[in-house]
């Protein structure tokens, strides 16, 4: 008789706590979408659906679609096939520089997209060091720097995935006689399929949806779904099109995610028991070999951006780096690019904070056991963004925040809005994961001694969660520094971020034009490195919660 009222209480105040990020959702998310698709669906101001089924079937969107699919999956590919093998040794193995090396490989997950395409550009140009081979405006350097970008993810993942089995499974059925080989094959990777599959569902979400790599290194030869809605919108002004495309992509990706959460949900129950891990065996050379040469694969495009930038012409030093505080050659910008750098840190700054008070709200929310369904349709919704072409979102805000009684676009806070909704998925799956962990038995009995709900809060949760903010607002801020997607859309020419900058100054002629692409692109690396390997020390495993 009391777990009715129990349980309907519980739902009341869920659906009340999640009334504000709801309504920034609908706002900044929903409405801007929205909007942009209708202009597709209802061009003139009449419903022509047979107007978005005729673009489906045009010769250049079957080719686009067909790049965005094989690239993505020959990224996947590439990606598990060289993380799964580094997973082992960063996650089941001890070794001198093990943190060290697990802090390198998650670096270029966070790099912004445009760095890794001038990066990538760079090492393979007829002049740089892999120029030799060729991959210059080829379809395989895009697919490598695809799996550049999302190595990491499969390190992380399976590996959290690695760490959560218990060994003596794998120890029992080699007393048995099998071999190392066998263990492997009958034991190991049937109980990490969970772990792979989720991983590649990830990657080939954030590969399906390139917009900087392939914008930077396909120019006009390849295109995939999101460069392809980012010309459609800015340069044919085909709003049609776009929406098409742009319901095409969320269908596919929301299966994606839907299929990612479900393999997570039939995971094994995790074994929380501390065990120590032991030292490389000679057997395991060939592991630690290829995680070297994984790690070497990974530096190197970074290393070739940095020479790049203290060279001009035949001259080597810090000349590009000092002309940062100048506007470029012909003046190819408005305003100085160290100002783009400065425009970026208080954007990502605001942005962050938005999304960390937004994002944990959801994941306080999301973690009640007492919300029923209610929180895993609201943990539904706030994934939305992920599934969502930033290139629409950034286009919805220009078209529908134009006009009263919501006009931003003379104000600051529309880019940081914008990251944030981006941000938002991250957050929610950094800090909610860490909270459901807690036992709830904790919050009954802090609340039988007379707390209330705040105090069970800051006694209870943020205790444990306070790691997993930081690290959450560490993420959202990395984010929000290399986002270009919406960015693109929104930033005024006097008021660009550091993203922006690159890309026009490498749209501009003039070897100080691109010496100072370079050096931007090494500073806007540095900074969010810096960012990702001080969240990396808080030990908070986010990427695998995907």
């Amino acid at each position: 008789m009391t777990t009715l009222p129990t349980r309907w209480h519980g739902r009341a105040g869920t659906l009340a706590l999640a009334a504000l990020p709801l309504a920034a959702l609908v706002l900044f998310f929903l409405y801007p979408v929205g909007g942009m698709l209708a202009r597709g669906f209802w061009p003139g101001g009449a419903f022509d659906p047979g107007a978005v089924l005729e673009v489906l079937g045009r010769p250049r969107v079957h080719r686009v679609l067909w790049f965005t699919l094989w690239s993505a999956a020959g990224a996947t590919a590439v990606s598990v096939l060289a993380g799964v093998p580094v997973a082992f040794a960063l996650h089941r193995l001890r070794f001198p520089g093990r943190d060290l090396l697990r802090a390198l490989v998650v670096v270029p997950f966070v790099l912004p997209t445009v760095v890794v395409g001038v990066a990538f550009r760079q090492l393979i140009a007829p002049s740089g060091p892999l120029g030799a081979l060729g991959l210059d405006g080829t379809a395989t350097a895009i697919v490598a720097a695809l799996a550049f970008f999302n190595i990491s993810v499969v390190v992380r993942t399976v590996g959290a995935f690695w760490e959560a089995l218990d060994p003596r499974r794998e120890e029992a059925a080699a007393a048995l006689g099998a071999s190392p080989r066998q263990v492997l094959r009958t034991v190991t990777l049937p109980a990490l399929l969970p772990g792979i599959v989720s991983a590649a569902s990830v990657v080939f979400l954030f590969c399906a949806t390139s917009f900087g790599v392939v914008l930077t290194m396909g120019g006009l030869r390849f295109a995939n779904v999101e460069t392809e809605i980012y010309l459609l919108t800015t340069q044919e002004l085909d709003l049609t099109g776009a929406a098409a495309l742009s319901l095409l992509q969320v269908l596919v990706i929301t299966g994606l995610l839907a299929l990612s959460a479900r393999v997570r949900r039939s995971a094994a129950p995790v074994d929380r028991t501390t065990r120590p891990l032991p030292r490389p065996r000679l057997a395991q050379v060939p592991v630690l070999l290829w995680t070297a040469a994984v790690v070497v694969f990974l530096m190197a495009p970074l290393a070739s951006l940095v020479t790049a930038s203290l060279r001009r012409g035949d001259r080597w030093g810090l000349e590009n780096y000092r002309a940062l505080g100048t506007t470029g050659s012909r003046n190819a910008l408005l305003v100085p690019a160290t100002d783009g750098l400065l425009n970026s840190l208080s954007v990502a700054l605001v942005a962050s904070l938005l999304a960390l008070a937004l994002g944990s709200t959801v994941a306080f929310l999301v973690s009640r056991p007492t919300g029923g369904r209610v929180t895993g349709v609201l943990d539904g919704l706030f994934m939305l963004p992920l599934g969502v072409s930033a290139v629409t979102v950034g286009f919805g805000f220009l078209i529908t925040l134009d006009r009263p009684p919501i006009d931003l676009r003379s104000s600051s806070l529309l880019i940081p809005i914008a990251q944030a909704m981006v941000a938002l998925p991250l957050v929610v799956r950094t800090v909610g994961p860490v909270l459901r962990s807690i036992d709830d038995r904790q919050r009954q009995a802090a609340a039988s001694l007379g707390a209330g709900p705040l105090r069970v809060v800051l006694t209870v949760d943020l205790p444990f969660a306070w790691r997993a903010l930081l690290a959450a607002a560490g993420f959202a801020f990395a984010v929000s520094l290399g986002e270009f997607g919406a960015t693109s859309f929104l930033a005024r020419d006097d008021r660009p971020t550091l993203p922006v900058v690159i890309y026009r100054l490498i749209g501009h002629p003039g070897a100080e034009n691109f010496g100072m692409a370079m050096a931007a692109s090494v500073v806007l690396a540095a900074t969010t490195a810096a960012v990702m390997l001080a969240v990396q020390r808080l030990r908070v495993g986010s990427m695998g919660a995907f």
